[in-house]
């Protein structure tokens, strides 16, 4: 049985001080908590000072992103081992931010994927189609070719450590959200398509949605066969909001 996964995605928020408040408030009210798994990824700046917080907690941390190379001349970068160092357990790869301004790529999706796993990173990768793309009727295709291209190459440990993450573009941060049976119908495909590829796996990774998660609208997500959890944006940023997600099996 895959436990489900609800992850915070901080993105460019939050000073140092600002994250820890938040932390404090979140651990004492999740601490009763064991059957959902927490995370929270924070911006790099933050990382340190908030796994010293969640320390002894049932709440882990991830970073944002990561480089593929162990070290050199890349200015600006962070190494695998330097996310690890910070208490990482986990690392978004290939959000769509990253794909839409920074150029990232199927394959630099997959060396970052590689490398993160190399070092016992647990890399949540993201996958997911425009609203051109959605309304071009080929959703299917580009997930299909991000999962093939992003996601190769790993042995079979790896693909069931491995997180995979829908998220819709044209649902972050609108407000729009995919209704429960048309995220269903994605992830039910991704869940094919990396049967295809890693057989056994596909039945051990968890597949989290992504695209304007929130408090009114988790509960019937999570009731969906193919969605193990959330990758939520906004609604992770306070405290309370973020609980109500974390506790979506109590309060339903």
């Amino acid at each position: 049985m895959r436990k489900p996964l609800m992850a915070g995605n901080w993105k460019m928020n939050k000073t140092i001080l600002e994250a820890v408040s938040v932390v404090k408030a979140l651990k004492s009210a999740v601490a009763d908590i064991s059957d959902v798994e927490i995370l929270l990824c924070p911006s790099f700046t933050a990382l340190y000072a908030v796994n010293n917080e969640v320390k002894g907690s049932n709440i882990s941390i991830g970073a944002q992103n990561l480089f593929w190379e162990t070290k050199g001349a890349f200015t600006g970068e962070v190494s695998p081992a330097m996310v690890k160092d910070t208490g990482c357990s986990y690392v978004l790869v290939g959000h769509s931010e990253r794909r839409q301004y920074f150029g990232e790529t199927n394959e630099t999706v997959n060396k970052k994927t590689r490398a993160a796993l190399a070092i016992d990173l647990i890399p949540v990768v993201c996958v997911g189609e425009t609203l051109a793309e959605r309304e071009s009727n080929v959703t299917f295709q580009i997930i299909e070719k991000q999962i093939e291209e992003g996601l190769a190459g790993l042995t079979p440990k790896q693909a069931s450590l491995t997180v995979i993450a829908y998220e819709p573009v044209w649902a972050i941060g609108t407000g729009k959200t995919a209704t429960p049976e048309q995220a269903q119908e994605v992830q039910a495909f991704v869940r094919k398509i990396y049967a295809q590829i890693y057989r056994e796996a596909a039945d051990k990774v968890r597949i989290l949605y992504g695209g304007s998660v929130n408090p009114g609208n988790v509960s019937e997500l999570m009731k969906q066969p193919d969605i193990d959890g959330g990758l939520v944006g906004g609604a992770s940023l306070e405290a309370e909001s973020f609980v109500k997600l974390v506790k979506y099996s109590v309060a339903n």
